[in-house]
């Protein structure tokens, strides 16, 4: 019942509460999302010009981060409220979307177009099978696949702890990727070689799960 509950949760914030979705982020990471979200830049292994894919965009703040950083970016997301948000926000800064709207296991581009594939705070289905098959389709020999499933704050106060229980009860702790070697171990039969690093914010560190497509 209270897994239900919380997936429900999570559709809304999704969808029909979408335009909630930046101050709730805000709020649970006392101000550190955009520099988790950020974490990930760092490792995209492109070069502006790059043809870069985000999956999950959600309100399209990371696709203003990658098209200021010069890659010809494009993203791919499930819920129409994101999509119609984030389409208005990059067009409100002078960008044009390169949007689609789907489910990540069938992805509408060809094979071997982007050098890399970028997805921040996904749900579960980042790790389905048929999604890791489709970033490897679409990635170029060589590409990455660069993932941020999770952050933590360092404080040692009631508000960190609260937002900490928060995190857990909602089952956004523990799992593989906490664990380097079980992801590498996970990712290398879908043809990646991974590896795991943290990149520190102010108050925080971010997990990185750097993926690179095996020839």
């Amino acid at each position: 019942m209270w897994a239900r509950a919380v997936r429900f949760g999570f559709y809304l914030l999704y969808n029909q509460f979408a335009f909630t979705y930046d101050l709730v982020s805000k709020v649970v990471s006392m101000g550190q999302w955009r520099c988790w979200q950020r974490a990930a830049l760092g490792h995209l292994d492109a070069l502006p010009g790059d043809a870069v894919l985000e999956l999950a965009f959600g309100t399209g703040n990371l696709q203003l981060d990658l098209h200021a950083a010069g890659y010809r970016v494009f993203g791919h997301d499930l819920s129409p409220f994101m999509l119609r948000i984030a389409s208005a926000k990059l067009r409100r800064h002078r960008q044009t979307p390169r949007l689609s709207r789907g489910m990540a296991q069938a992805l509408p581009y060809a094979d071997g177009v982007f050098q890399a594939v970028v997805s921040t705070f996904p749900s579960d289905f980042i790790l389905q099978p048929a999604t890791l098959h489709e970033i490897h389709r679409v990635l170029k020999p060589g590409g990455c696949l660069v993932v941020v499933p999770n952050a933590v704050l360092n404080g040692s106060g009631a508000v960190e702890a609260g937002i900490e229980w928060l995190y857990r009860v909602t089952g956004q702790r523990g799992g593989s990727s906490a664990d380097p070697q079980r992801i590498e171990r996970f990712l290398a039969p879908y043809g990646f070689e991974a590896r795991m690093v943290e990149e520190a914010c102010q108050g925080s560190v971010a997990t990185v799960i750097v993926s690179r497509k095996l020839p």
